[in-house]
Order: structure tokens, then C-alpha cells, then sequence
């Protein structure tokens, strides 16, 4: 008869005179100590020798979860694995499972660094958010609940934060599965848009010709800073990151060629292809970045006060609303809501009259698609001065209509 349930229950913890032993089918059984401990047991043989692996104990172990595991191991046995080494190998991976902030940051140094340009940013928004509640716990024994509960309840305080830190804890994980770290996770089956309603919408921000007219009109005569005057004004006229000006050095700048080169550190794309960006320096803006240049005491064009660091990311963004605010108070002007990004597409907009599509898309600094990006290596520094000579005029007719 096989071993049941009842049996189970019958004899846990009855002490007798000697061992016995219980058979099960499939080559399990059941041994009983004196003391009555119950151990599940598979039988097998291996070089014409019987051999015996324990499988787990009743109660912590039922019946069912015995048979599934002893079934495993005779899978592995069929292959000619020893079952002894398969349960070896399984204590030793159990014991060596990292906790959460453990994978974490053997993922960020081992990948982020080198491939995500925001990687500190990022490690900090799960040193904030995530490594208090769950830093400690086995990465396998978190669940998809908790992982969304504690997601969530972010979401309420900043969804972009929640969908930034789903979006790295799925790319953690599946770089964990790849290395077979874990096995598998079921929150990389989780998206922010149908999981969390968290549904992006590009922006469409883009200023106007009035609006141009006013932002001059304010950096111009408003009391801010005459570094961040300047700073705008690179932003609006190249359309760049502010990333891209904010940790830009004076030697990025060759007066002598006339270009201005990002490195690819330090823009978006760089971190794919490797290559800098390269930019035009006209006689419009060579004025305005050597004006930087004389206000700034360190080797970055622009830095932060009283120190030789470069501009913080925080910087720029109460600008627009500083600048909003004086044309409020001055000059009764209600100027909706813009941010320094908002002046990347205003000048892509403008450069969609001012040249040809692909010259506009190289002055932003992204790819040129397909084999195009593969073959044509050509900077069109031409081009873009020309565009941007055409840009400022534009500009500055608007400014004096």
C-alpha cells in the first residue's frame, strides 16, 4: 500500500523500538526514527549500486510536494545526473540567493554604469523608495504583490517614479535570469500602462513666435542671473539637452575649427554609439559662450554658485517659472506653462522651415534611422551653421517686430 496521508499523521512523532520503513510508489518510501521523525526518501541506482537521497521531512514536507520532488529527481537521474549532486547544487544555489540590493548593485556596477546615462539617479530612486522596505529580502521570495503594492503606493506620490523604477526593476531582473541568478519573476509580465494606468503622452509644448518675443523680453530685462540668461539662450538657439550645457567643459569648445563637441558620456545616445556629437560654433554663439566662459571659475562652461562643480540638474527648472512670473508682474502677460525642454522643440520646429529634415534631426542629436546611421558618418557642419544662422535671424526679427 502506498503511503497516505493518514499514515502520515498516524505515526509523526510516535517513538518506537527501531527504524522502519514505509514504501511509496515510484521507488519513494518514508523512514521513521525511533523518535518517530519522518523523512521522505527516494531510492535509486547508480553504477549497479543502491543509493539513497533524502527528499525532505513531514510535516515541513506533505505528501504531494515529496513525490513532485522525487519525481524531479528522477528526471535527472534518466540524464544520468546523480539525484546527490542535483540536491547539492539546489542547497548551494538556495544558500547564495542575494537579497534585493545585493543583485541590485552587482547589476548597476555591472551594467547600468557602462549603459544607462541617469544609473546614479536611478540607484537613488530605489535607495529611497525600495532598498528600505525590501533591500534584505531574497529576491525570489518577494512577490508580485508586494512588489506592486509597494509600487503603488509611489505611484500615488509620483508616477513617473513608480514607472521608472518598474521599468529597472524588470530590466534587474531579466539581467538576473540571463546570468541565472533567479529563475524567473512574474513582475516582468507587469506594464506600467495596463498594470499601473500610468499612460506617457508626449509633450506638444512648443513656443510660439509671441511667446519667443516675451522670453526674450524677460531674459532680457528681468533680474536673472546673467549665466542662466545666457544658458536659455544656447538652449533655444541649438535646440540641445540642457544636460548636454549643463556639464559641458570650456575645452569642449574650439574656437580654431569652430565646433562644439559633446562627448558621448555626455549625451543621450553616446552611451550606444560611442561617438560624439559635433556642433557648429557661429559668430552669434561664440559671443555668448565666451561671455560664459568669463563668468564661470572652473573648467565647466557653466557651474554652480560659489562652487567648481558643474550646473545641477535642479538648476534650470525654476527658471521658466521665475521668468513667467516676472512677465506676470511686469507686463500683465499670462505665459502658459513651459519648461527648458519645451525650447528643444521649439527650435526642431523652427529648423523644420530652415532646412531638411535629416540636417534638423543631427542638430538635436539623435540617429539617423537604419542604414542611413550605418553608412553616412558626415557631421553637416555646413548645414547646420547655415540652419542656425538662418535660426538667430529668425529669431531676432521676431524679438524686434
Amino acid at each position: 500500500m502506498p503511503i497516505t496521508d493518514a499514515w502520515l499523521k498516524a505515526n509523526h512523532g510516535k517513538q518506537r523500538d527501531s527504524v522502519t520503513e514505509k514504501a511509496d510508489r515510484d521507488s519513494m518510501s518514508a523512514r521513521v526514527s525511533a523518535k518517530g521523525k519522518i523523512t521522505f526518501q527516494l531510492r535509486f541506482r547508480i553504477g549497479g549500486k543502491l543509493n539513497r537521497v533524502d527528499i525532505g521531512t513531514y510535516p515541513l514536507m506533505g505528501l504531494k510536494e515529496a513525490r513532485g520532488k522525487a519525481s524531479g529527481y528522477r528526471a535527472e537521474l534518466a540524464k544520468g545526473i546523480d539525484p546527490r549532486i542535483v540536491k547539492r547544487l539546489q542547497i548551494e544555489k538556495n544558500m547564495s540567493v542575494d537579497s534585493l540590493e545585493s543583485l541590485y548593485r552587482k547589476w548597476h556596477n555591472s551594467y547600468c554604469l557602462e549603459n544607462k546615462k541617469l544609473a546614479h539617479e536611478i540607484l537613488r530612486s530605489f535607495e529611497i523608495h525600495i532598498f528600505p522596505v525590501l533591500g534584505m529580502l531574497p529576491v525570489d521570495k518577494i512577490s508580485t504583490d508586494r512588489w506592486m503594492t509597494l509600487i503603488e503606493s509611489i505611484k500615488q506620490e509620483s508616477p513617473a517614479i513608480a514607472e521608472r523604477i518598474l521599468i529597472n526593476a524588470k530590466q534587474m531582473l531579466s539581467w538576473a535570469k540571463r546570468r541565472n541568478l533567479i529563475d524567473s519573476h512574474q513582475l516582468l509580465e507587469i506594464t506600467a500602462k495596463r498594470d499601473l494606468s500610468i499612460i506617457k503622452t508626449p509633450g506638444h509644448r512648443s513656443l510660439d513666435d509671441t511667446e519667443i518675443k516675451m522670453l526674450l523680453l524677460a531674459l532680457d530685462h528681468s533680474r536673472i542671473a546673467f549665466k542662466n540668461r545666457i544658458f536659455i539662450k544656447l538652449c533655444l538657439i541649438y535646440g540641445c539637452r540642457n544636460g548636454e550645457l549643463r556639464v559641458a567643459t570650456k575645452q569642449n569648445f574650439d574656437f580654431v575649427s569652430g565646433i562644439w563637441t559633446v562627448p558621448p558620456t555626455d549625451h543621450k545616445t553616446g552611451l550606444k554609439t560611442k561617438q560624439p556629437l559635433i556642433r557648429p560654433i557661429i559668430e552669434e554663439t561664440r559671443e555668448l559662450i565666451v561671455q560664459a566662459m568669463a563668468l564661470s571659475e572652473s573648467e565647466y562652461l557653466f557651474n554652480n554658485e560659489g562652487s567648481s562643480e558643474p550646473m545641477g540638474r535642479r538648476a534650470p527648472l525654476s527658471i521658466p517659472y521665475n521668468l513667467r512670473q516676472w512677465l506676470r508682474k511686469n507686463h500683465q502677460y499670462e505665459m502658459a506653462h513651459w519648461s527648458v525642454h519645451d525650447l528643444r522643440k521649439t527650435a526642431r520646429t523652427n529648423f523644420s522651415t530652415l532646412t531638411q529634415p535629416h540636417i534638423a534631426e543631427i542638430m538635436l542629436g539623435h540617429s539617423l534611422p537604419g542604414e542611413w546611421r550605418t553608412y553616412d558618418h558626415h557631421h553637416y557642419l555646413e548645414e547646420q551653421a547655415e540652419c542656425l544662422k538662418k535660426w538667430i535671424k529668425r529669431i531676432n526679427k521676431i524679438n524686434n517686430a
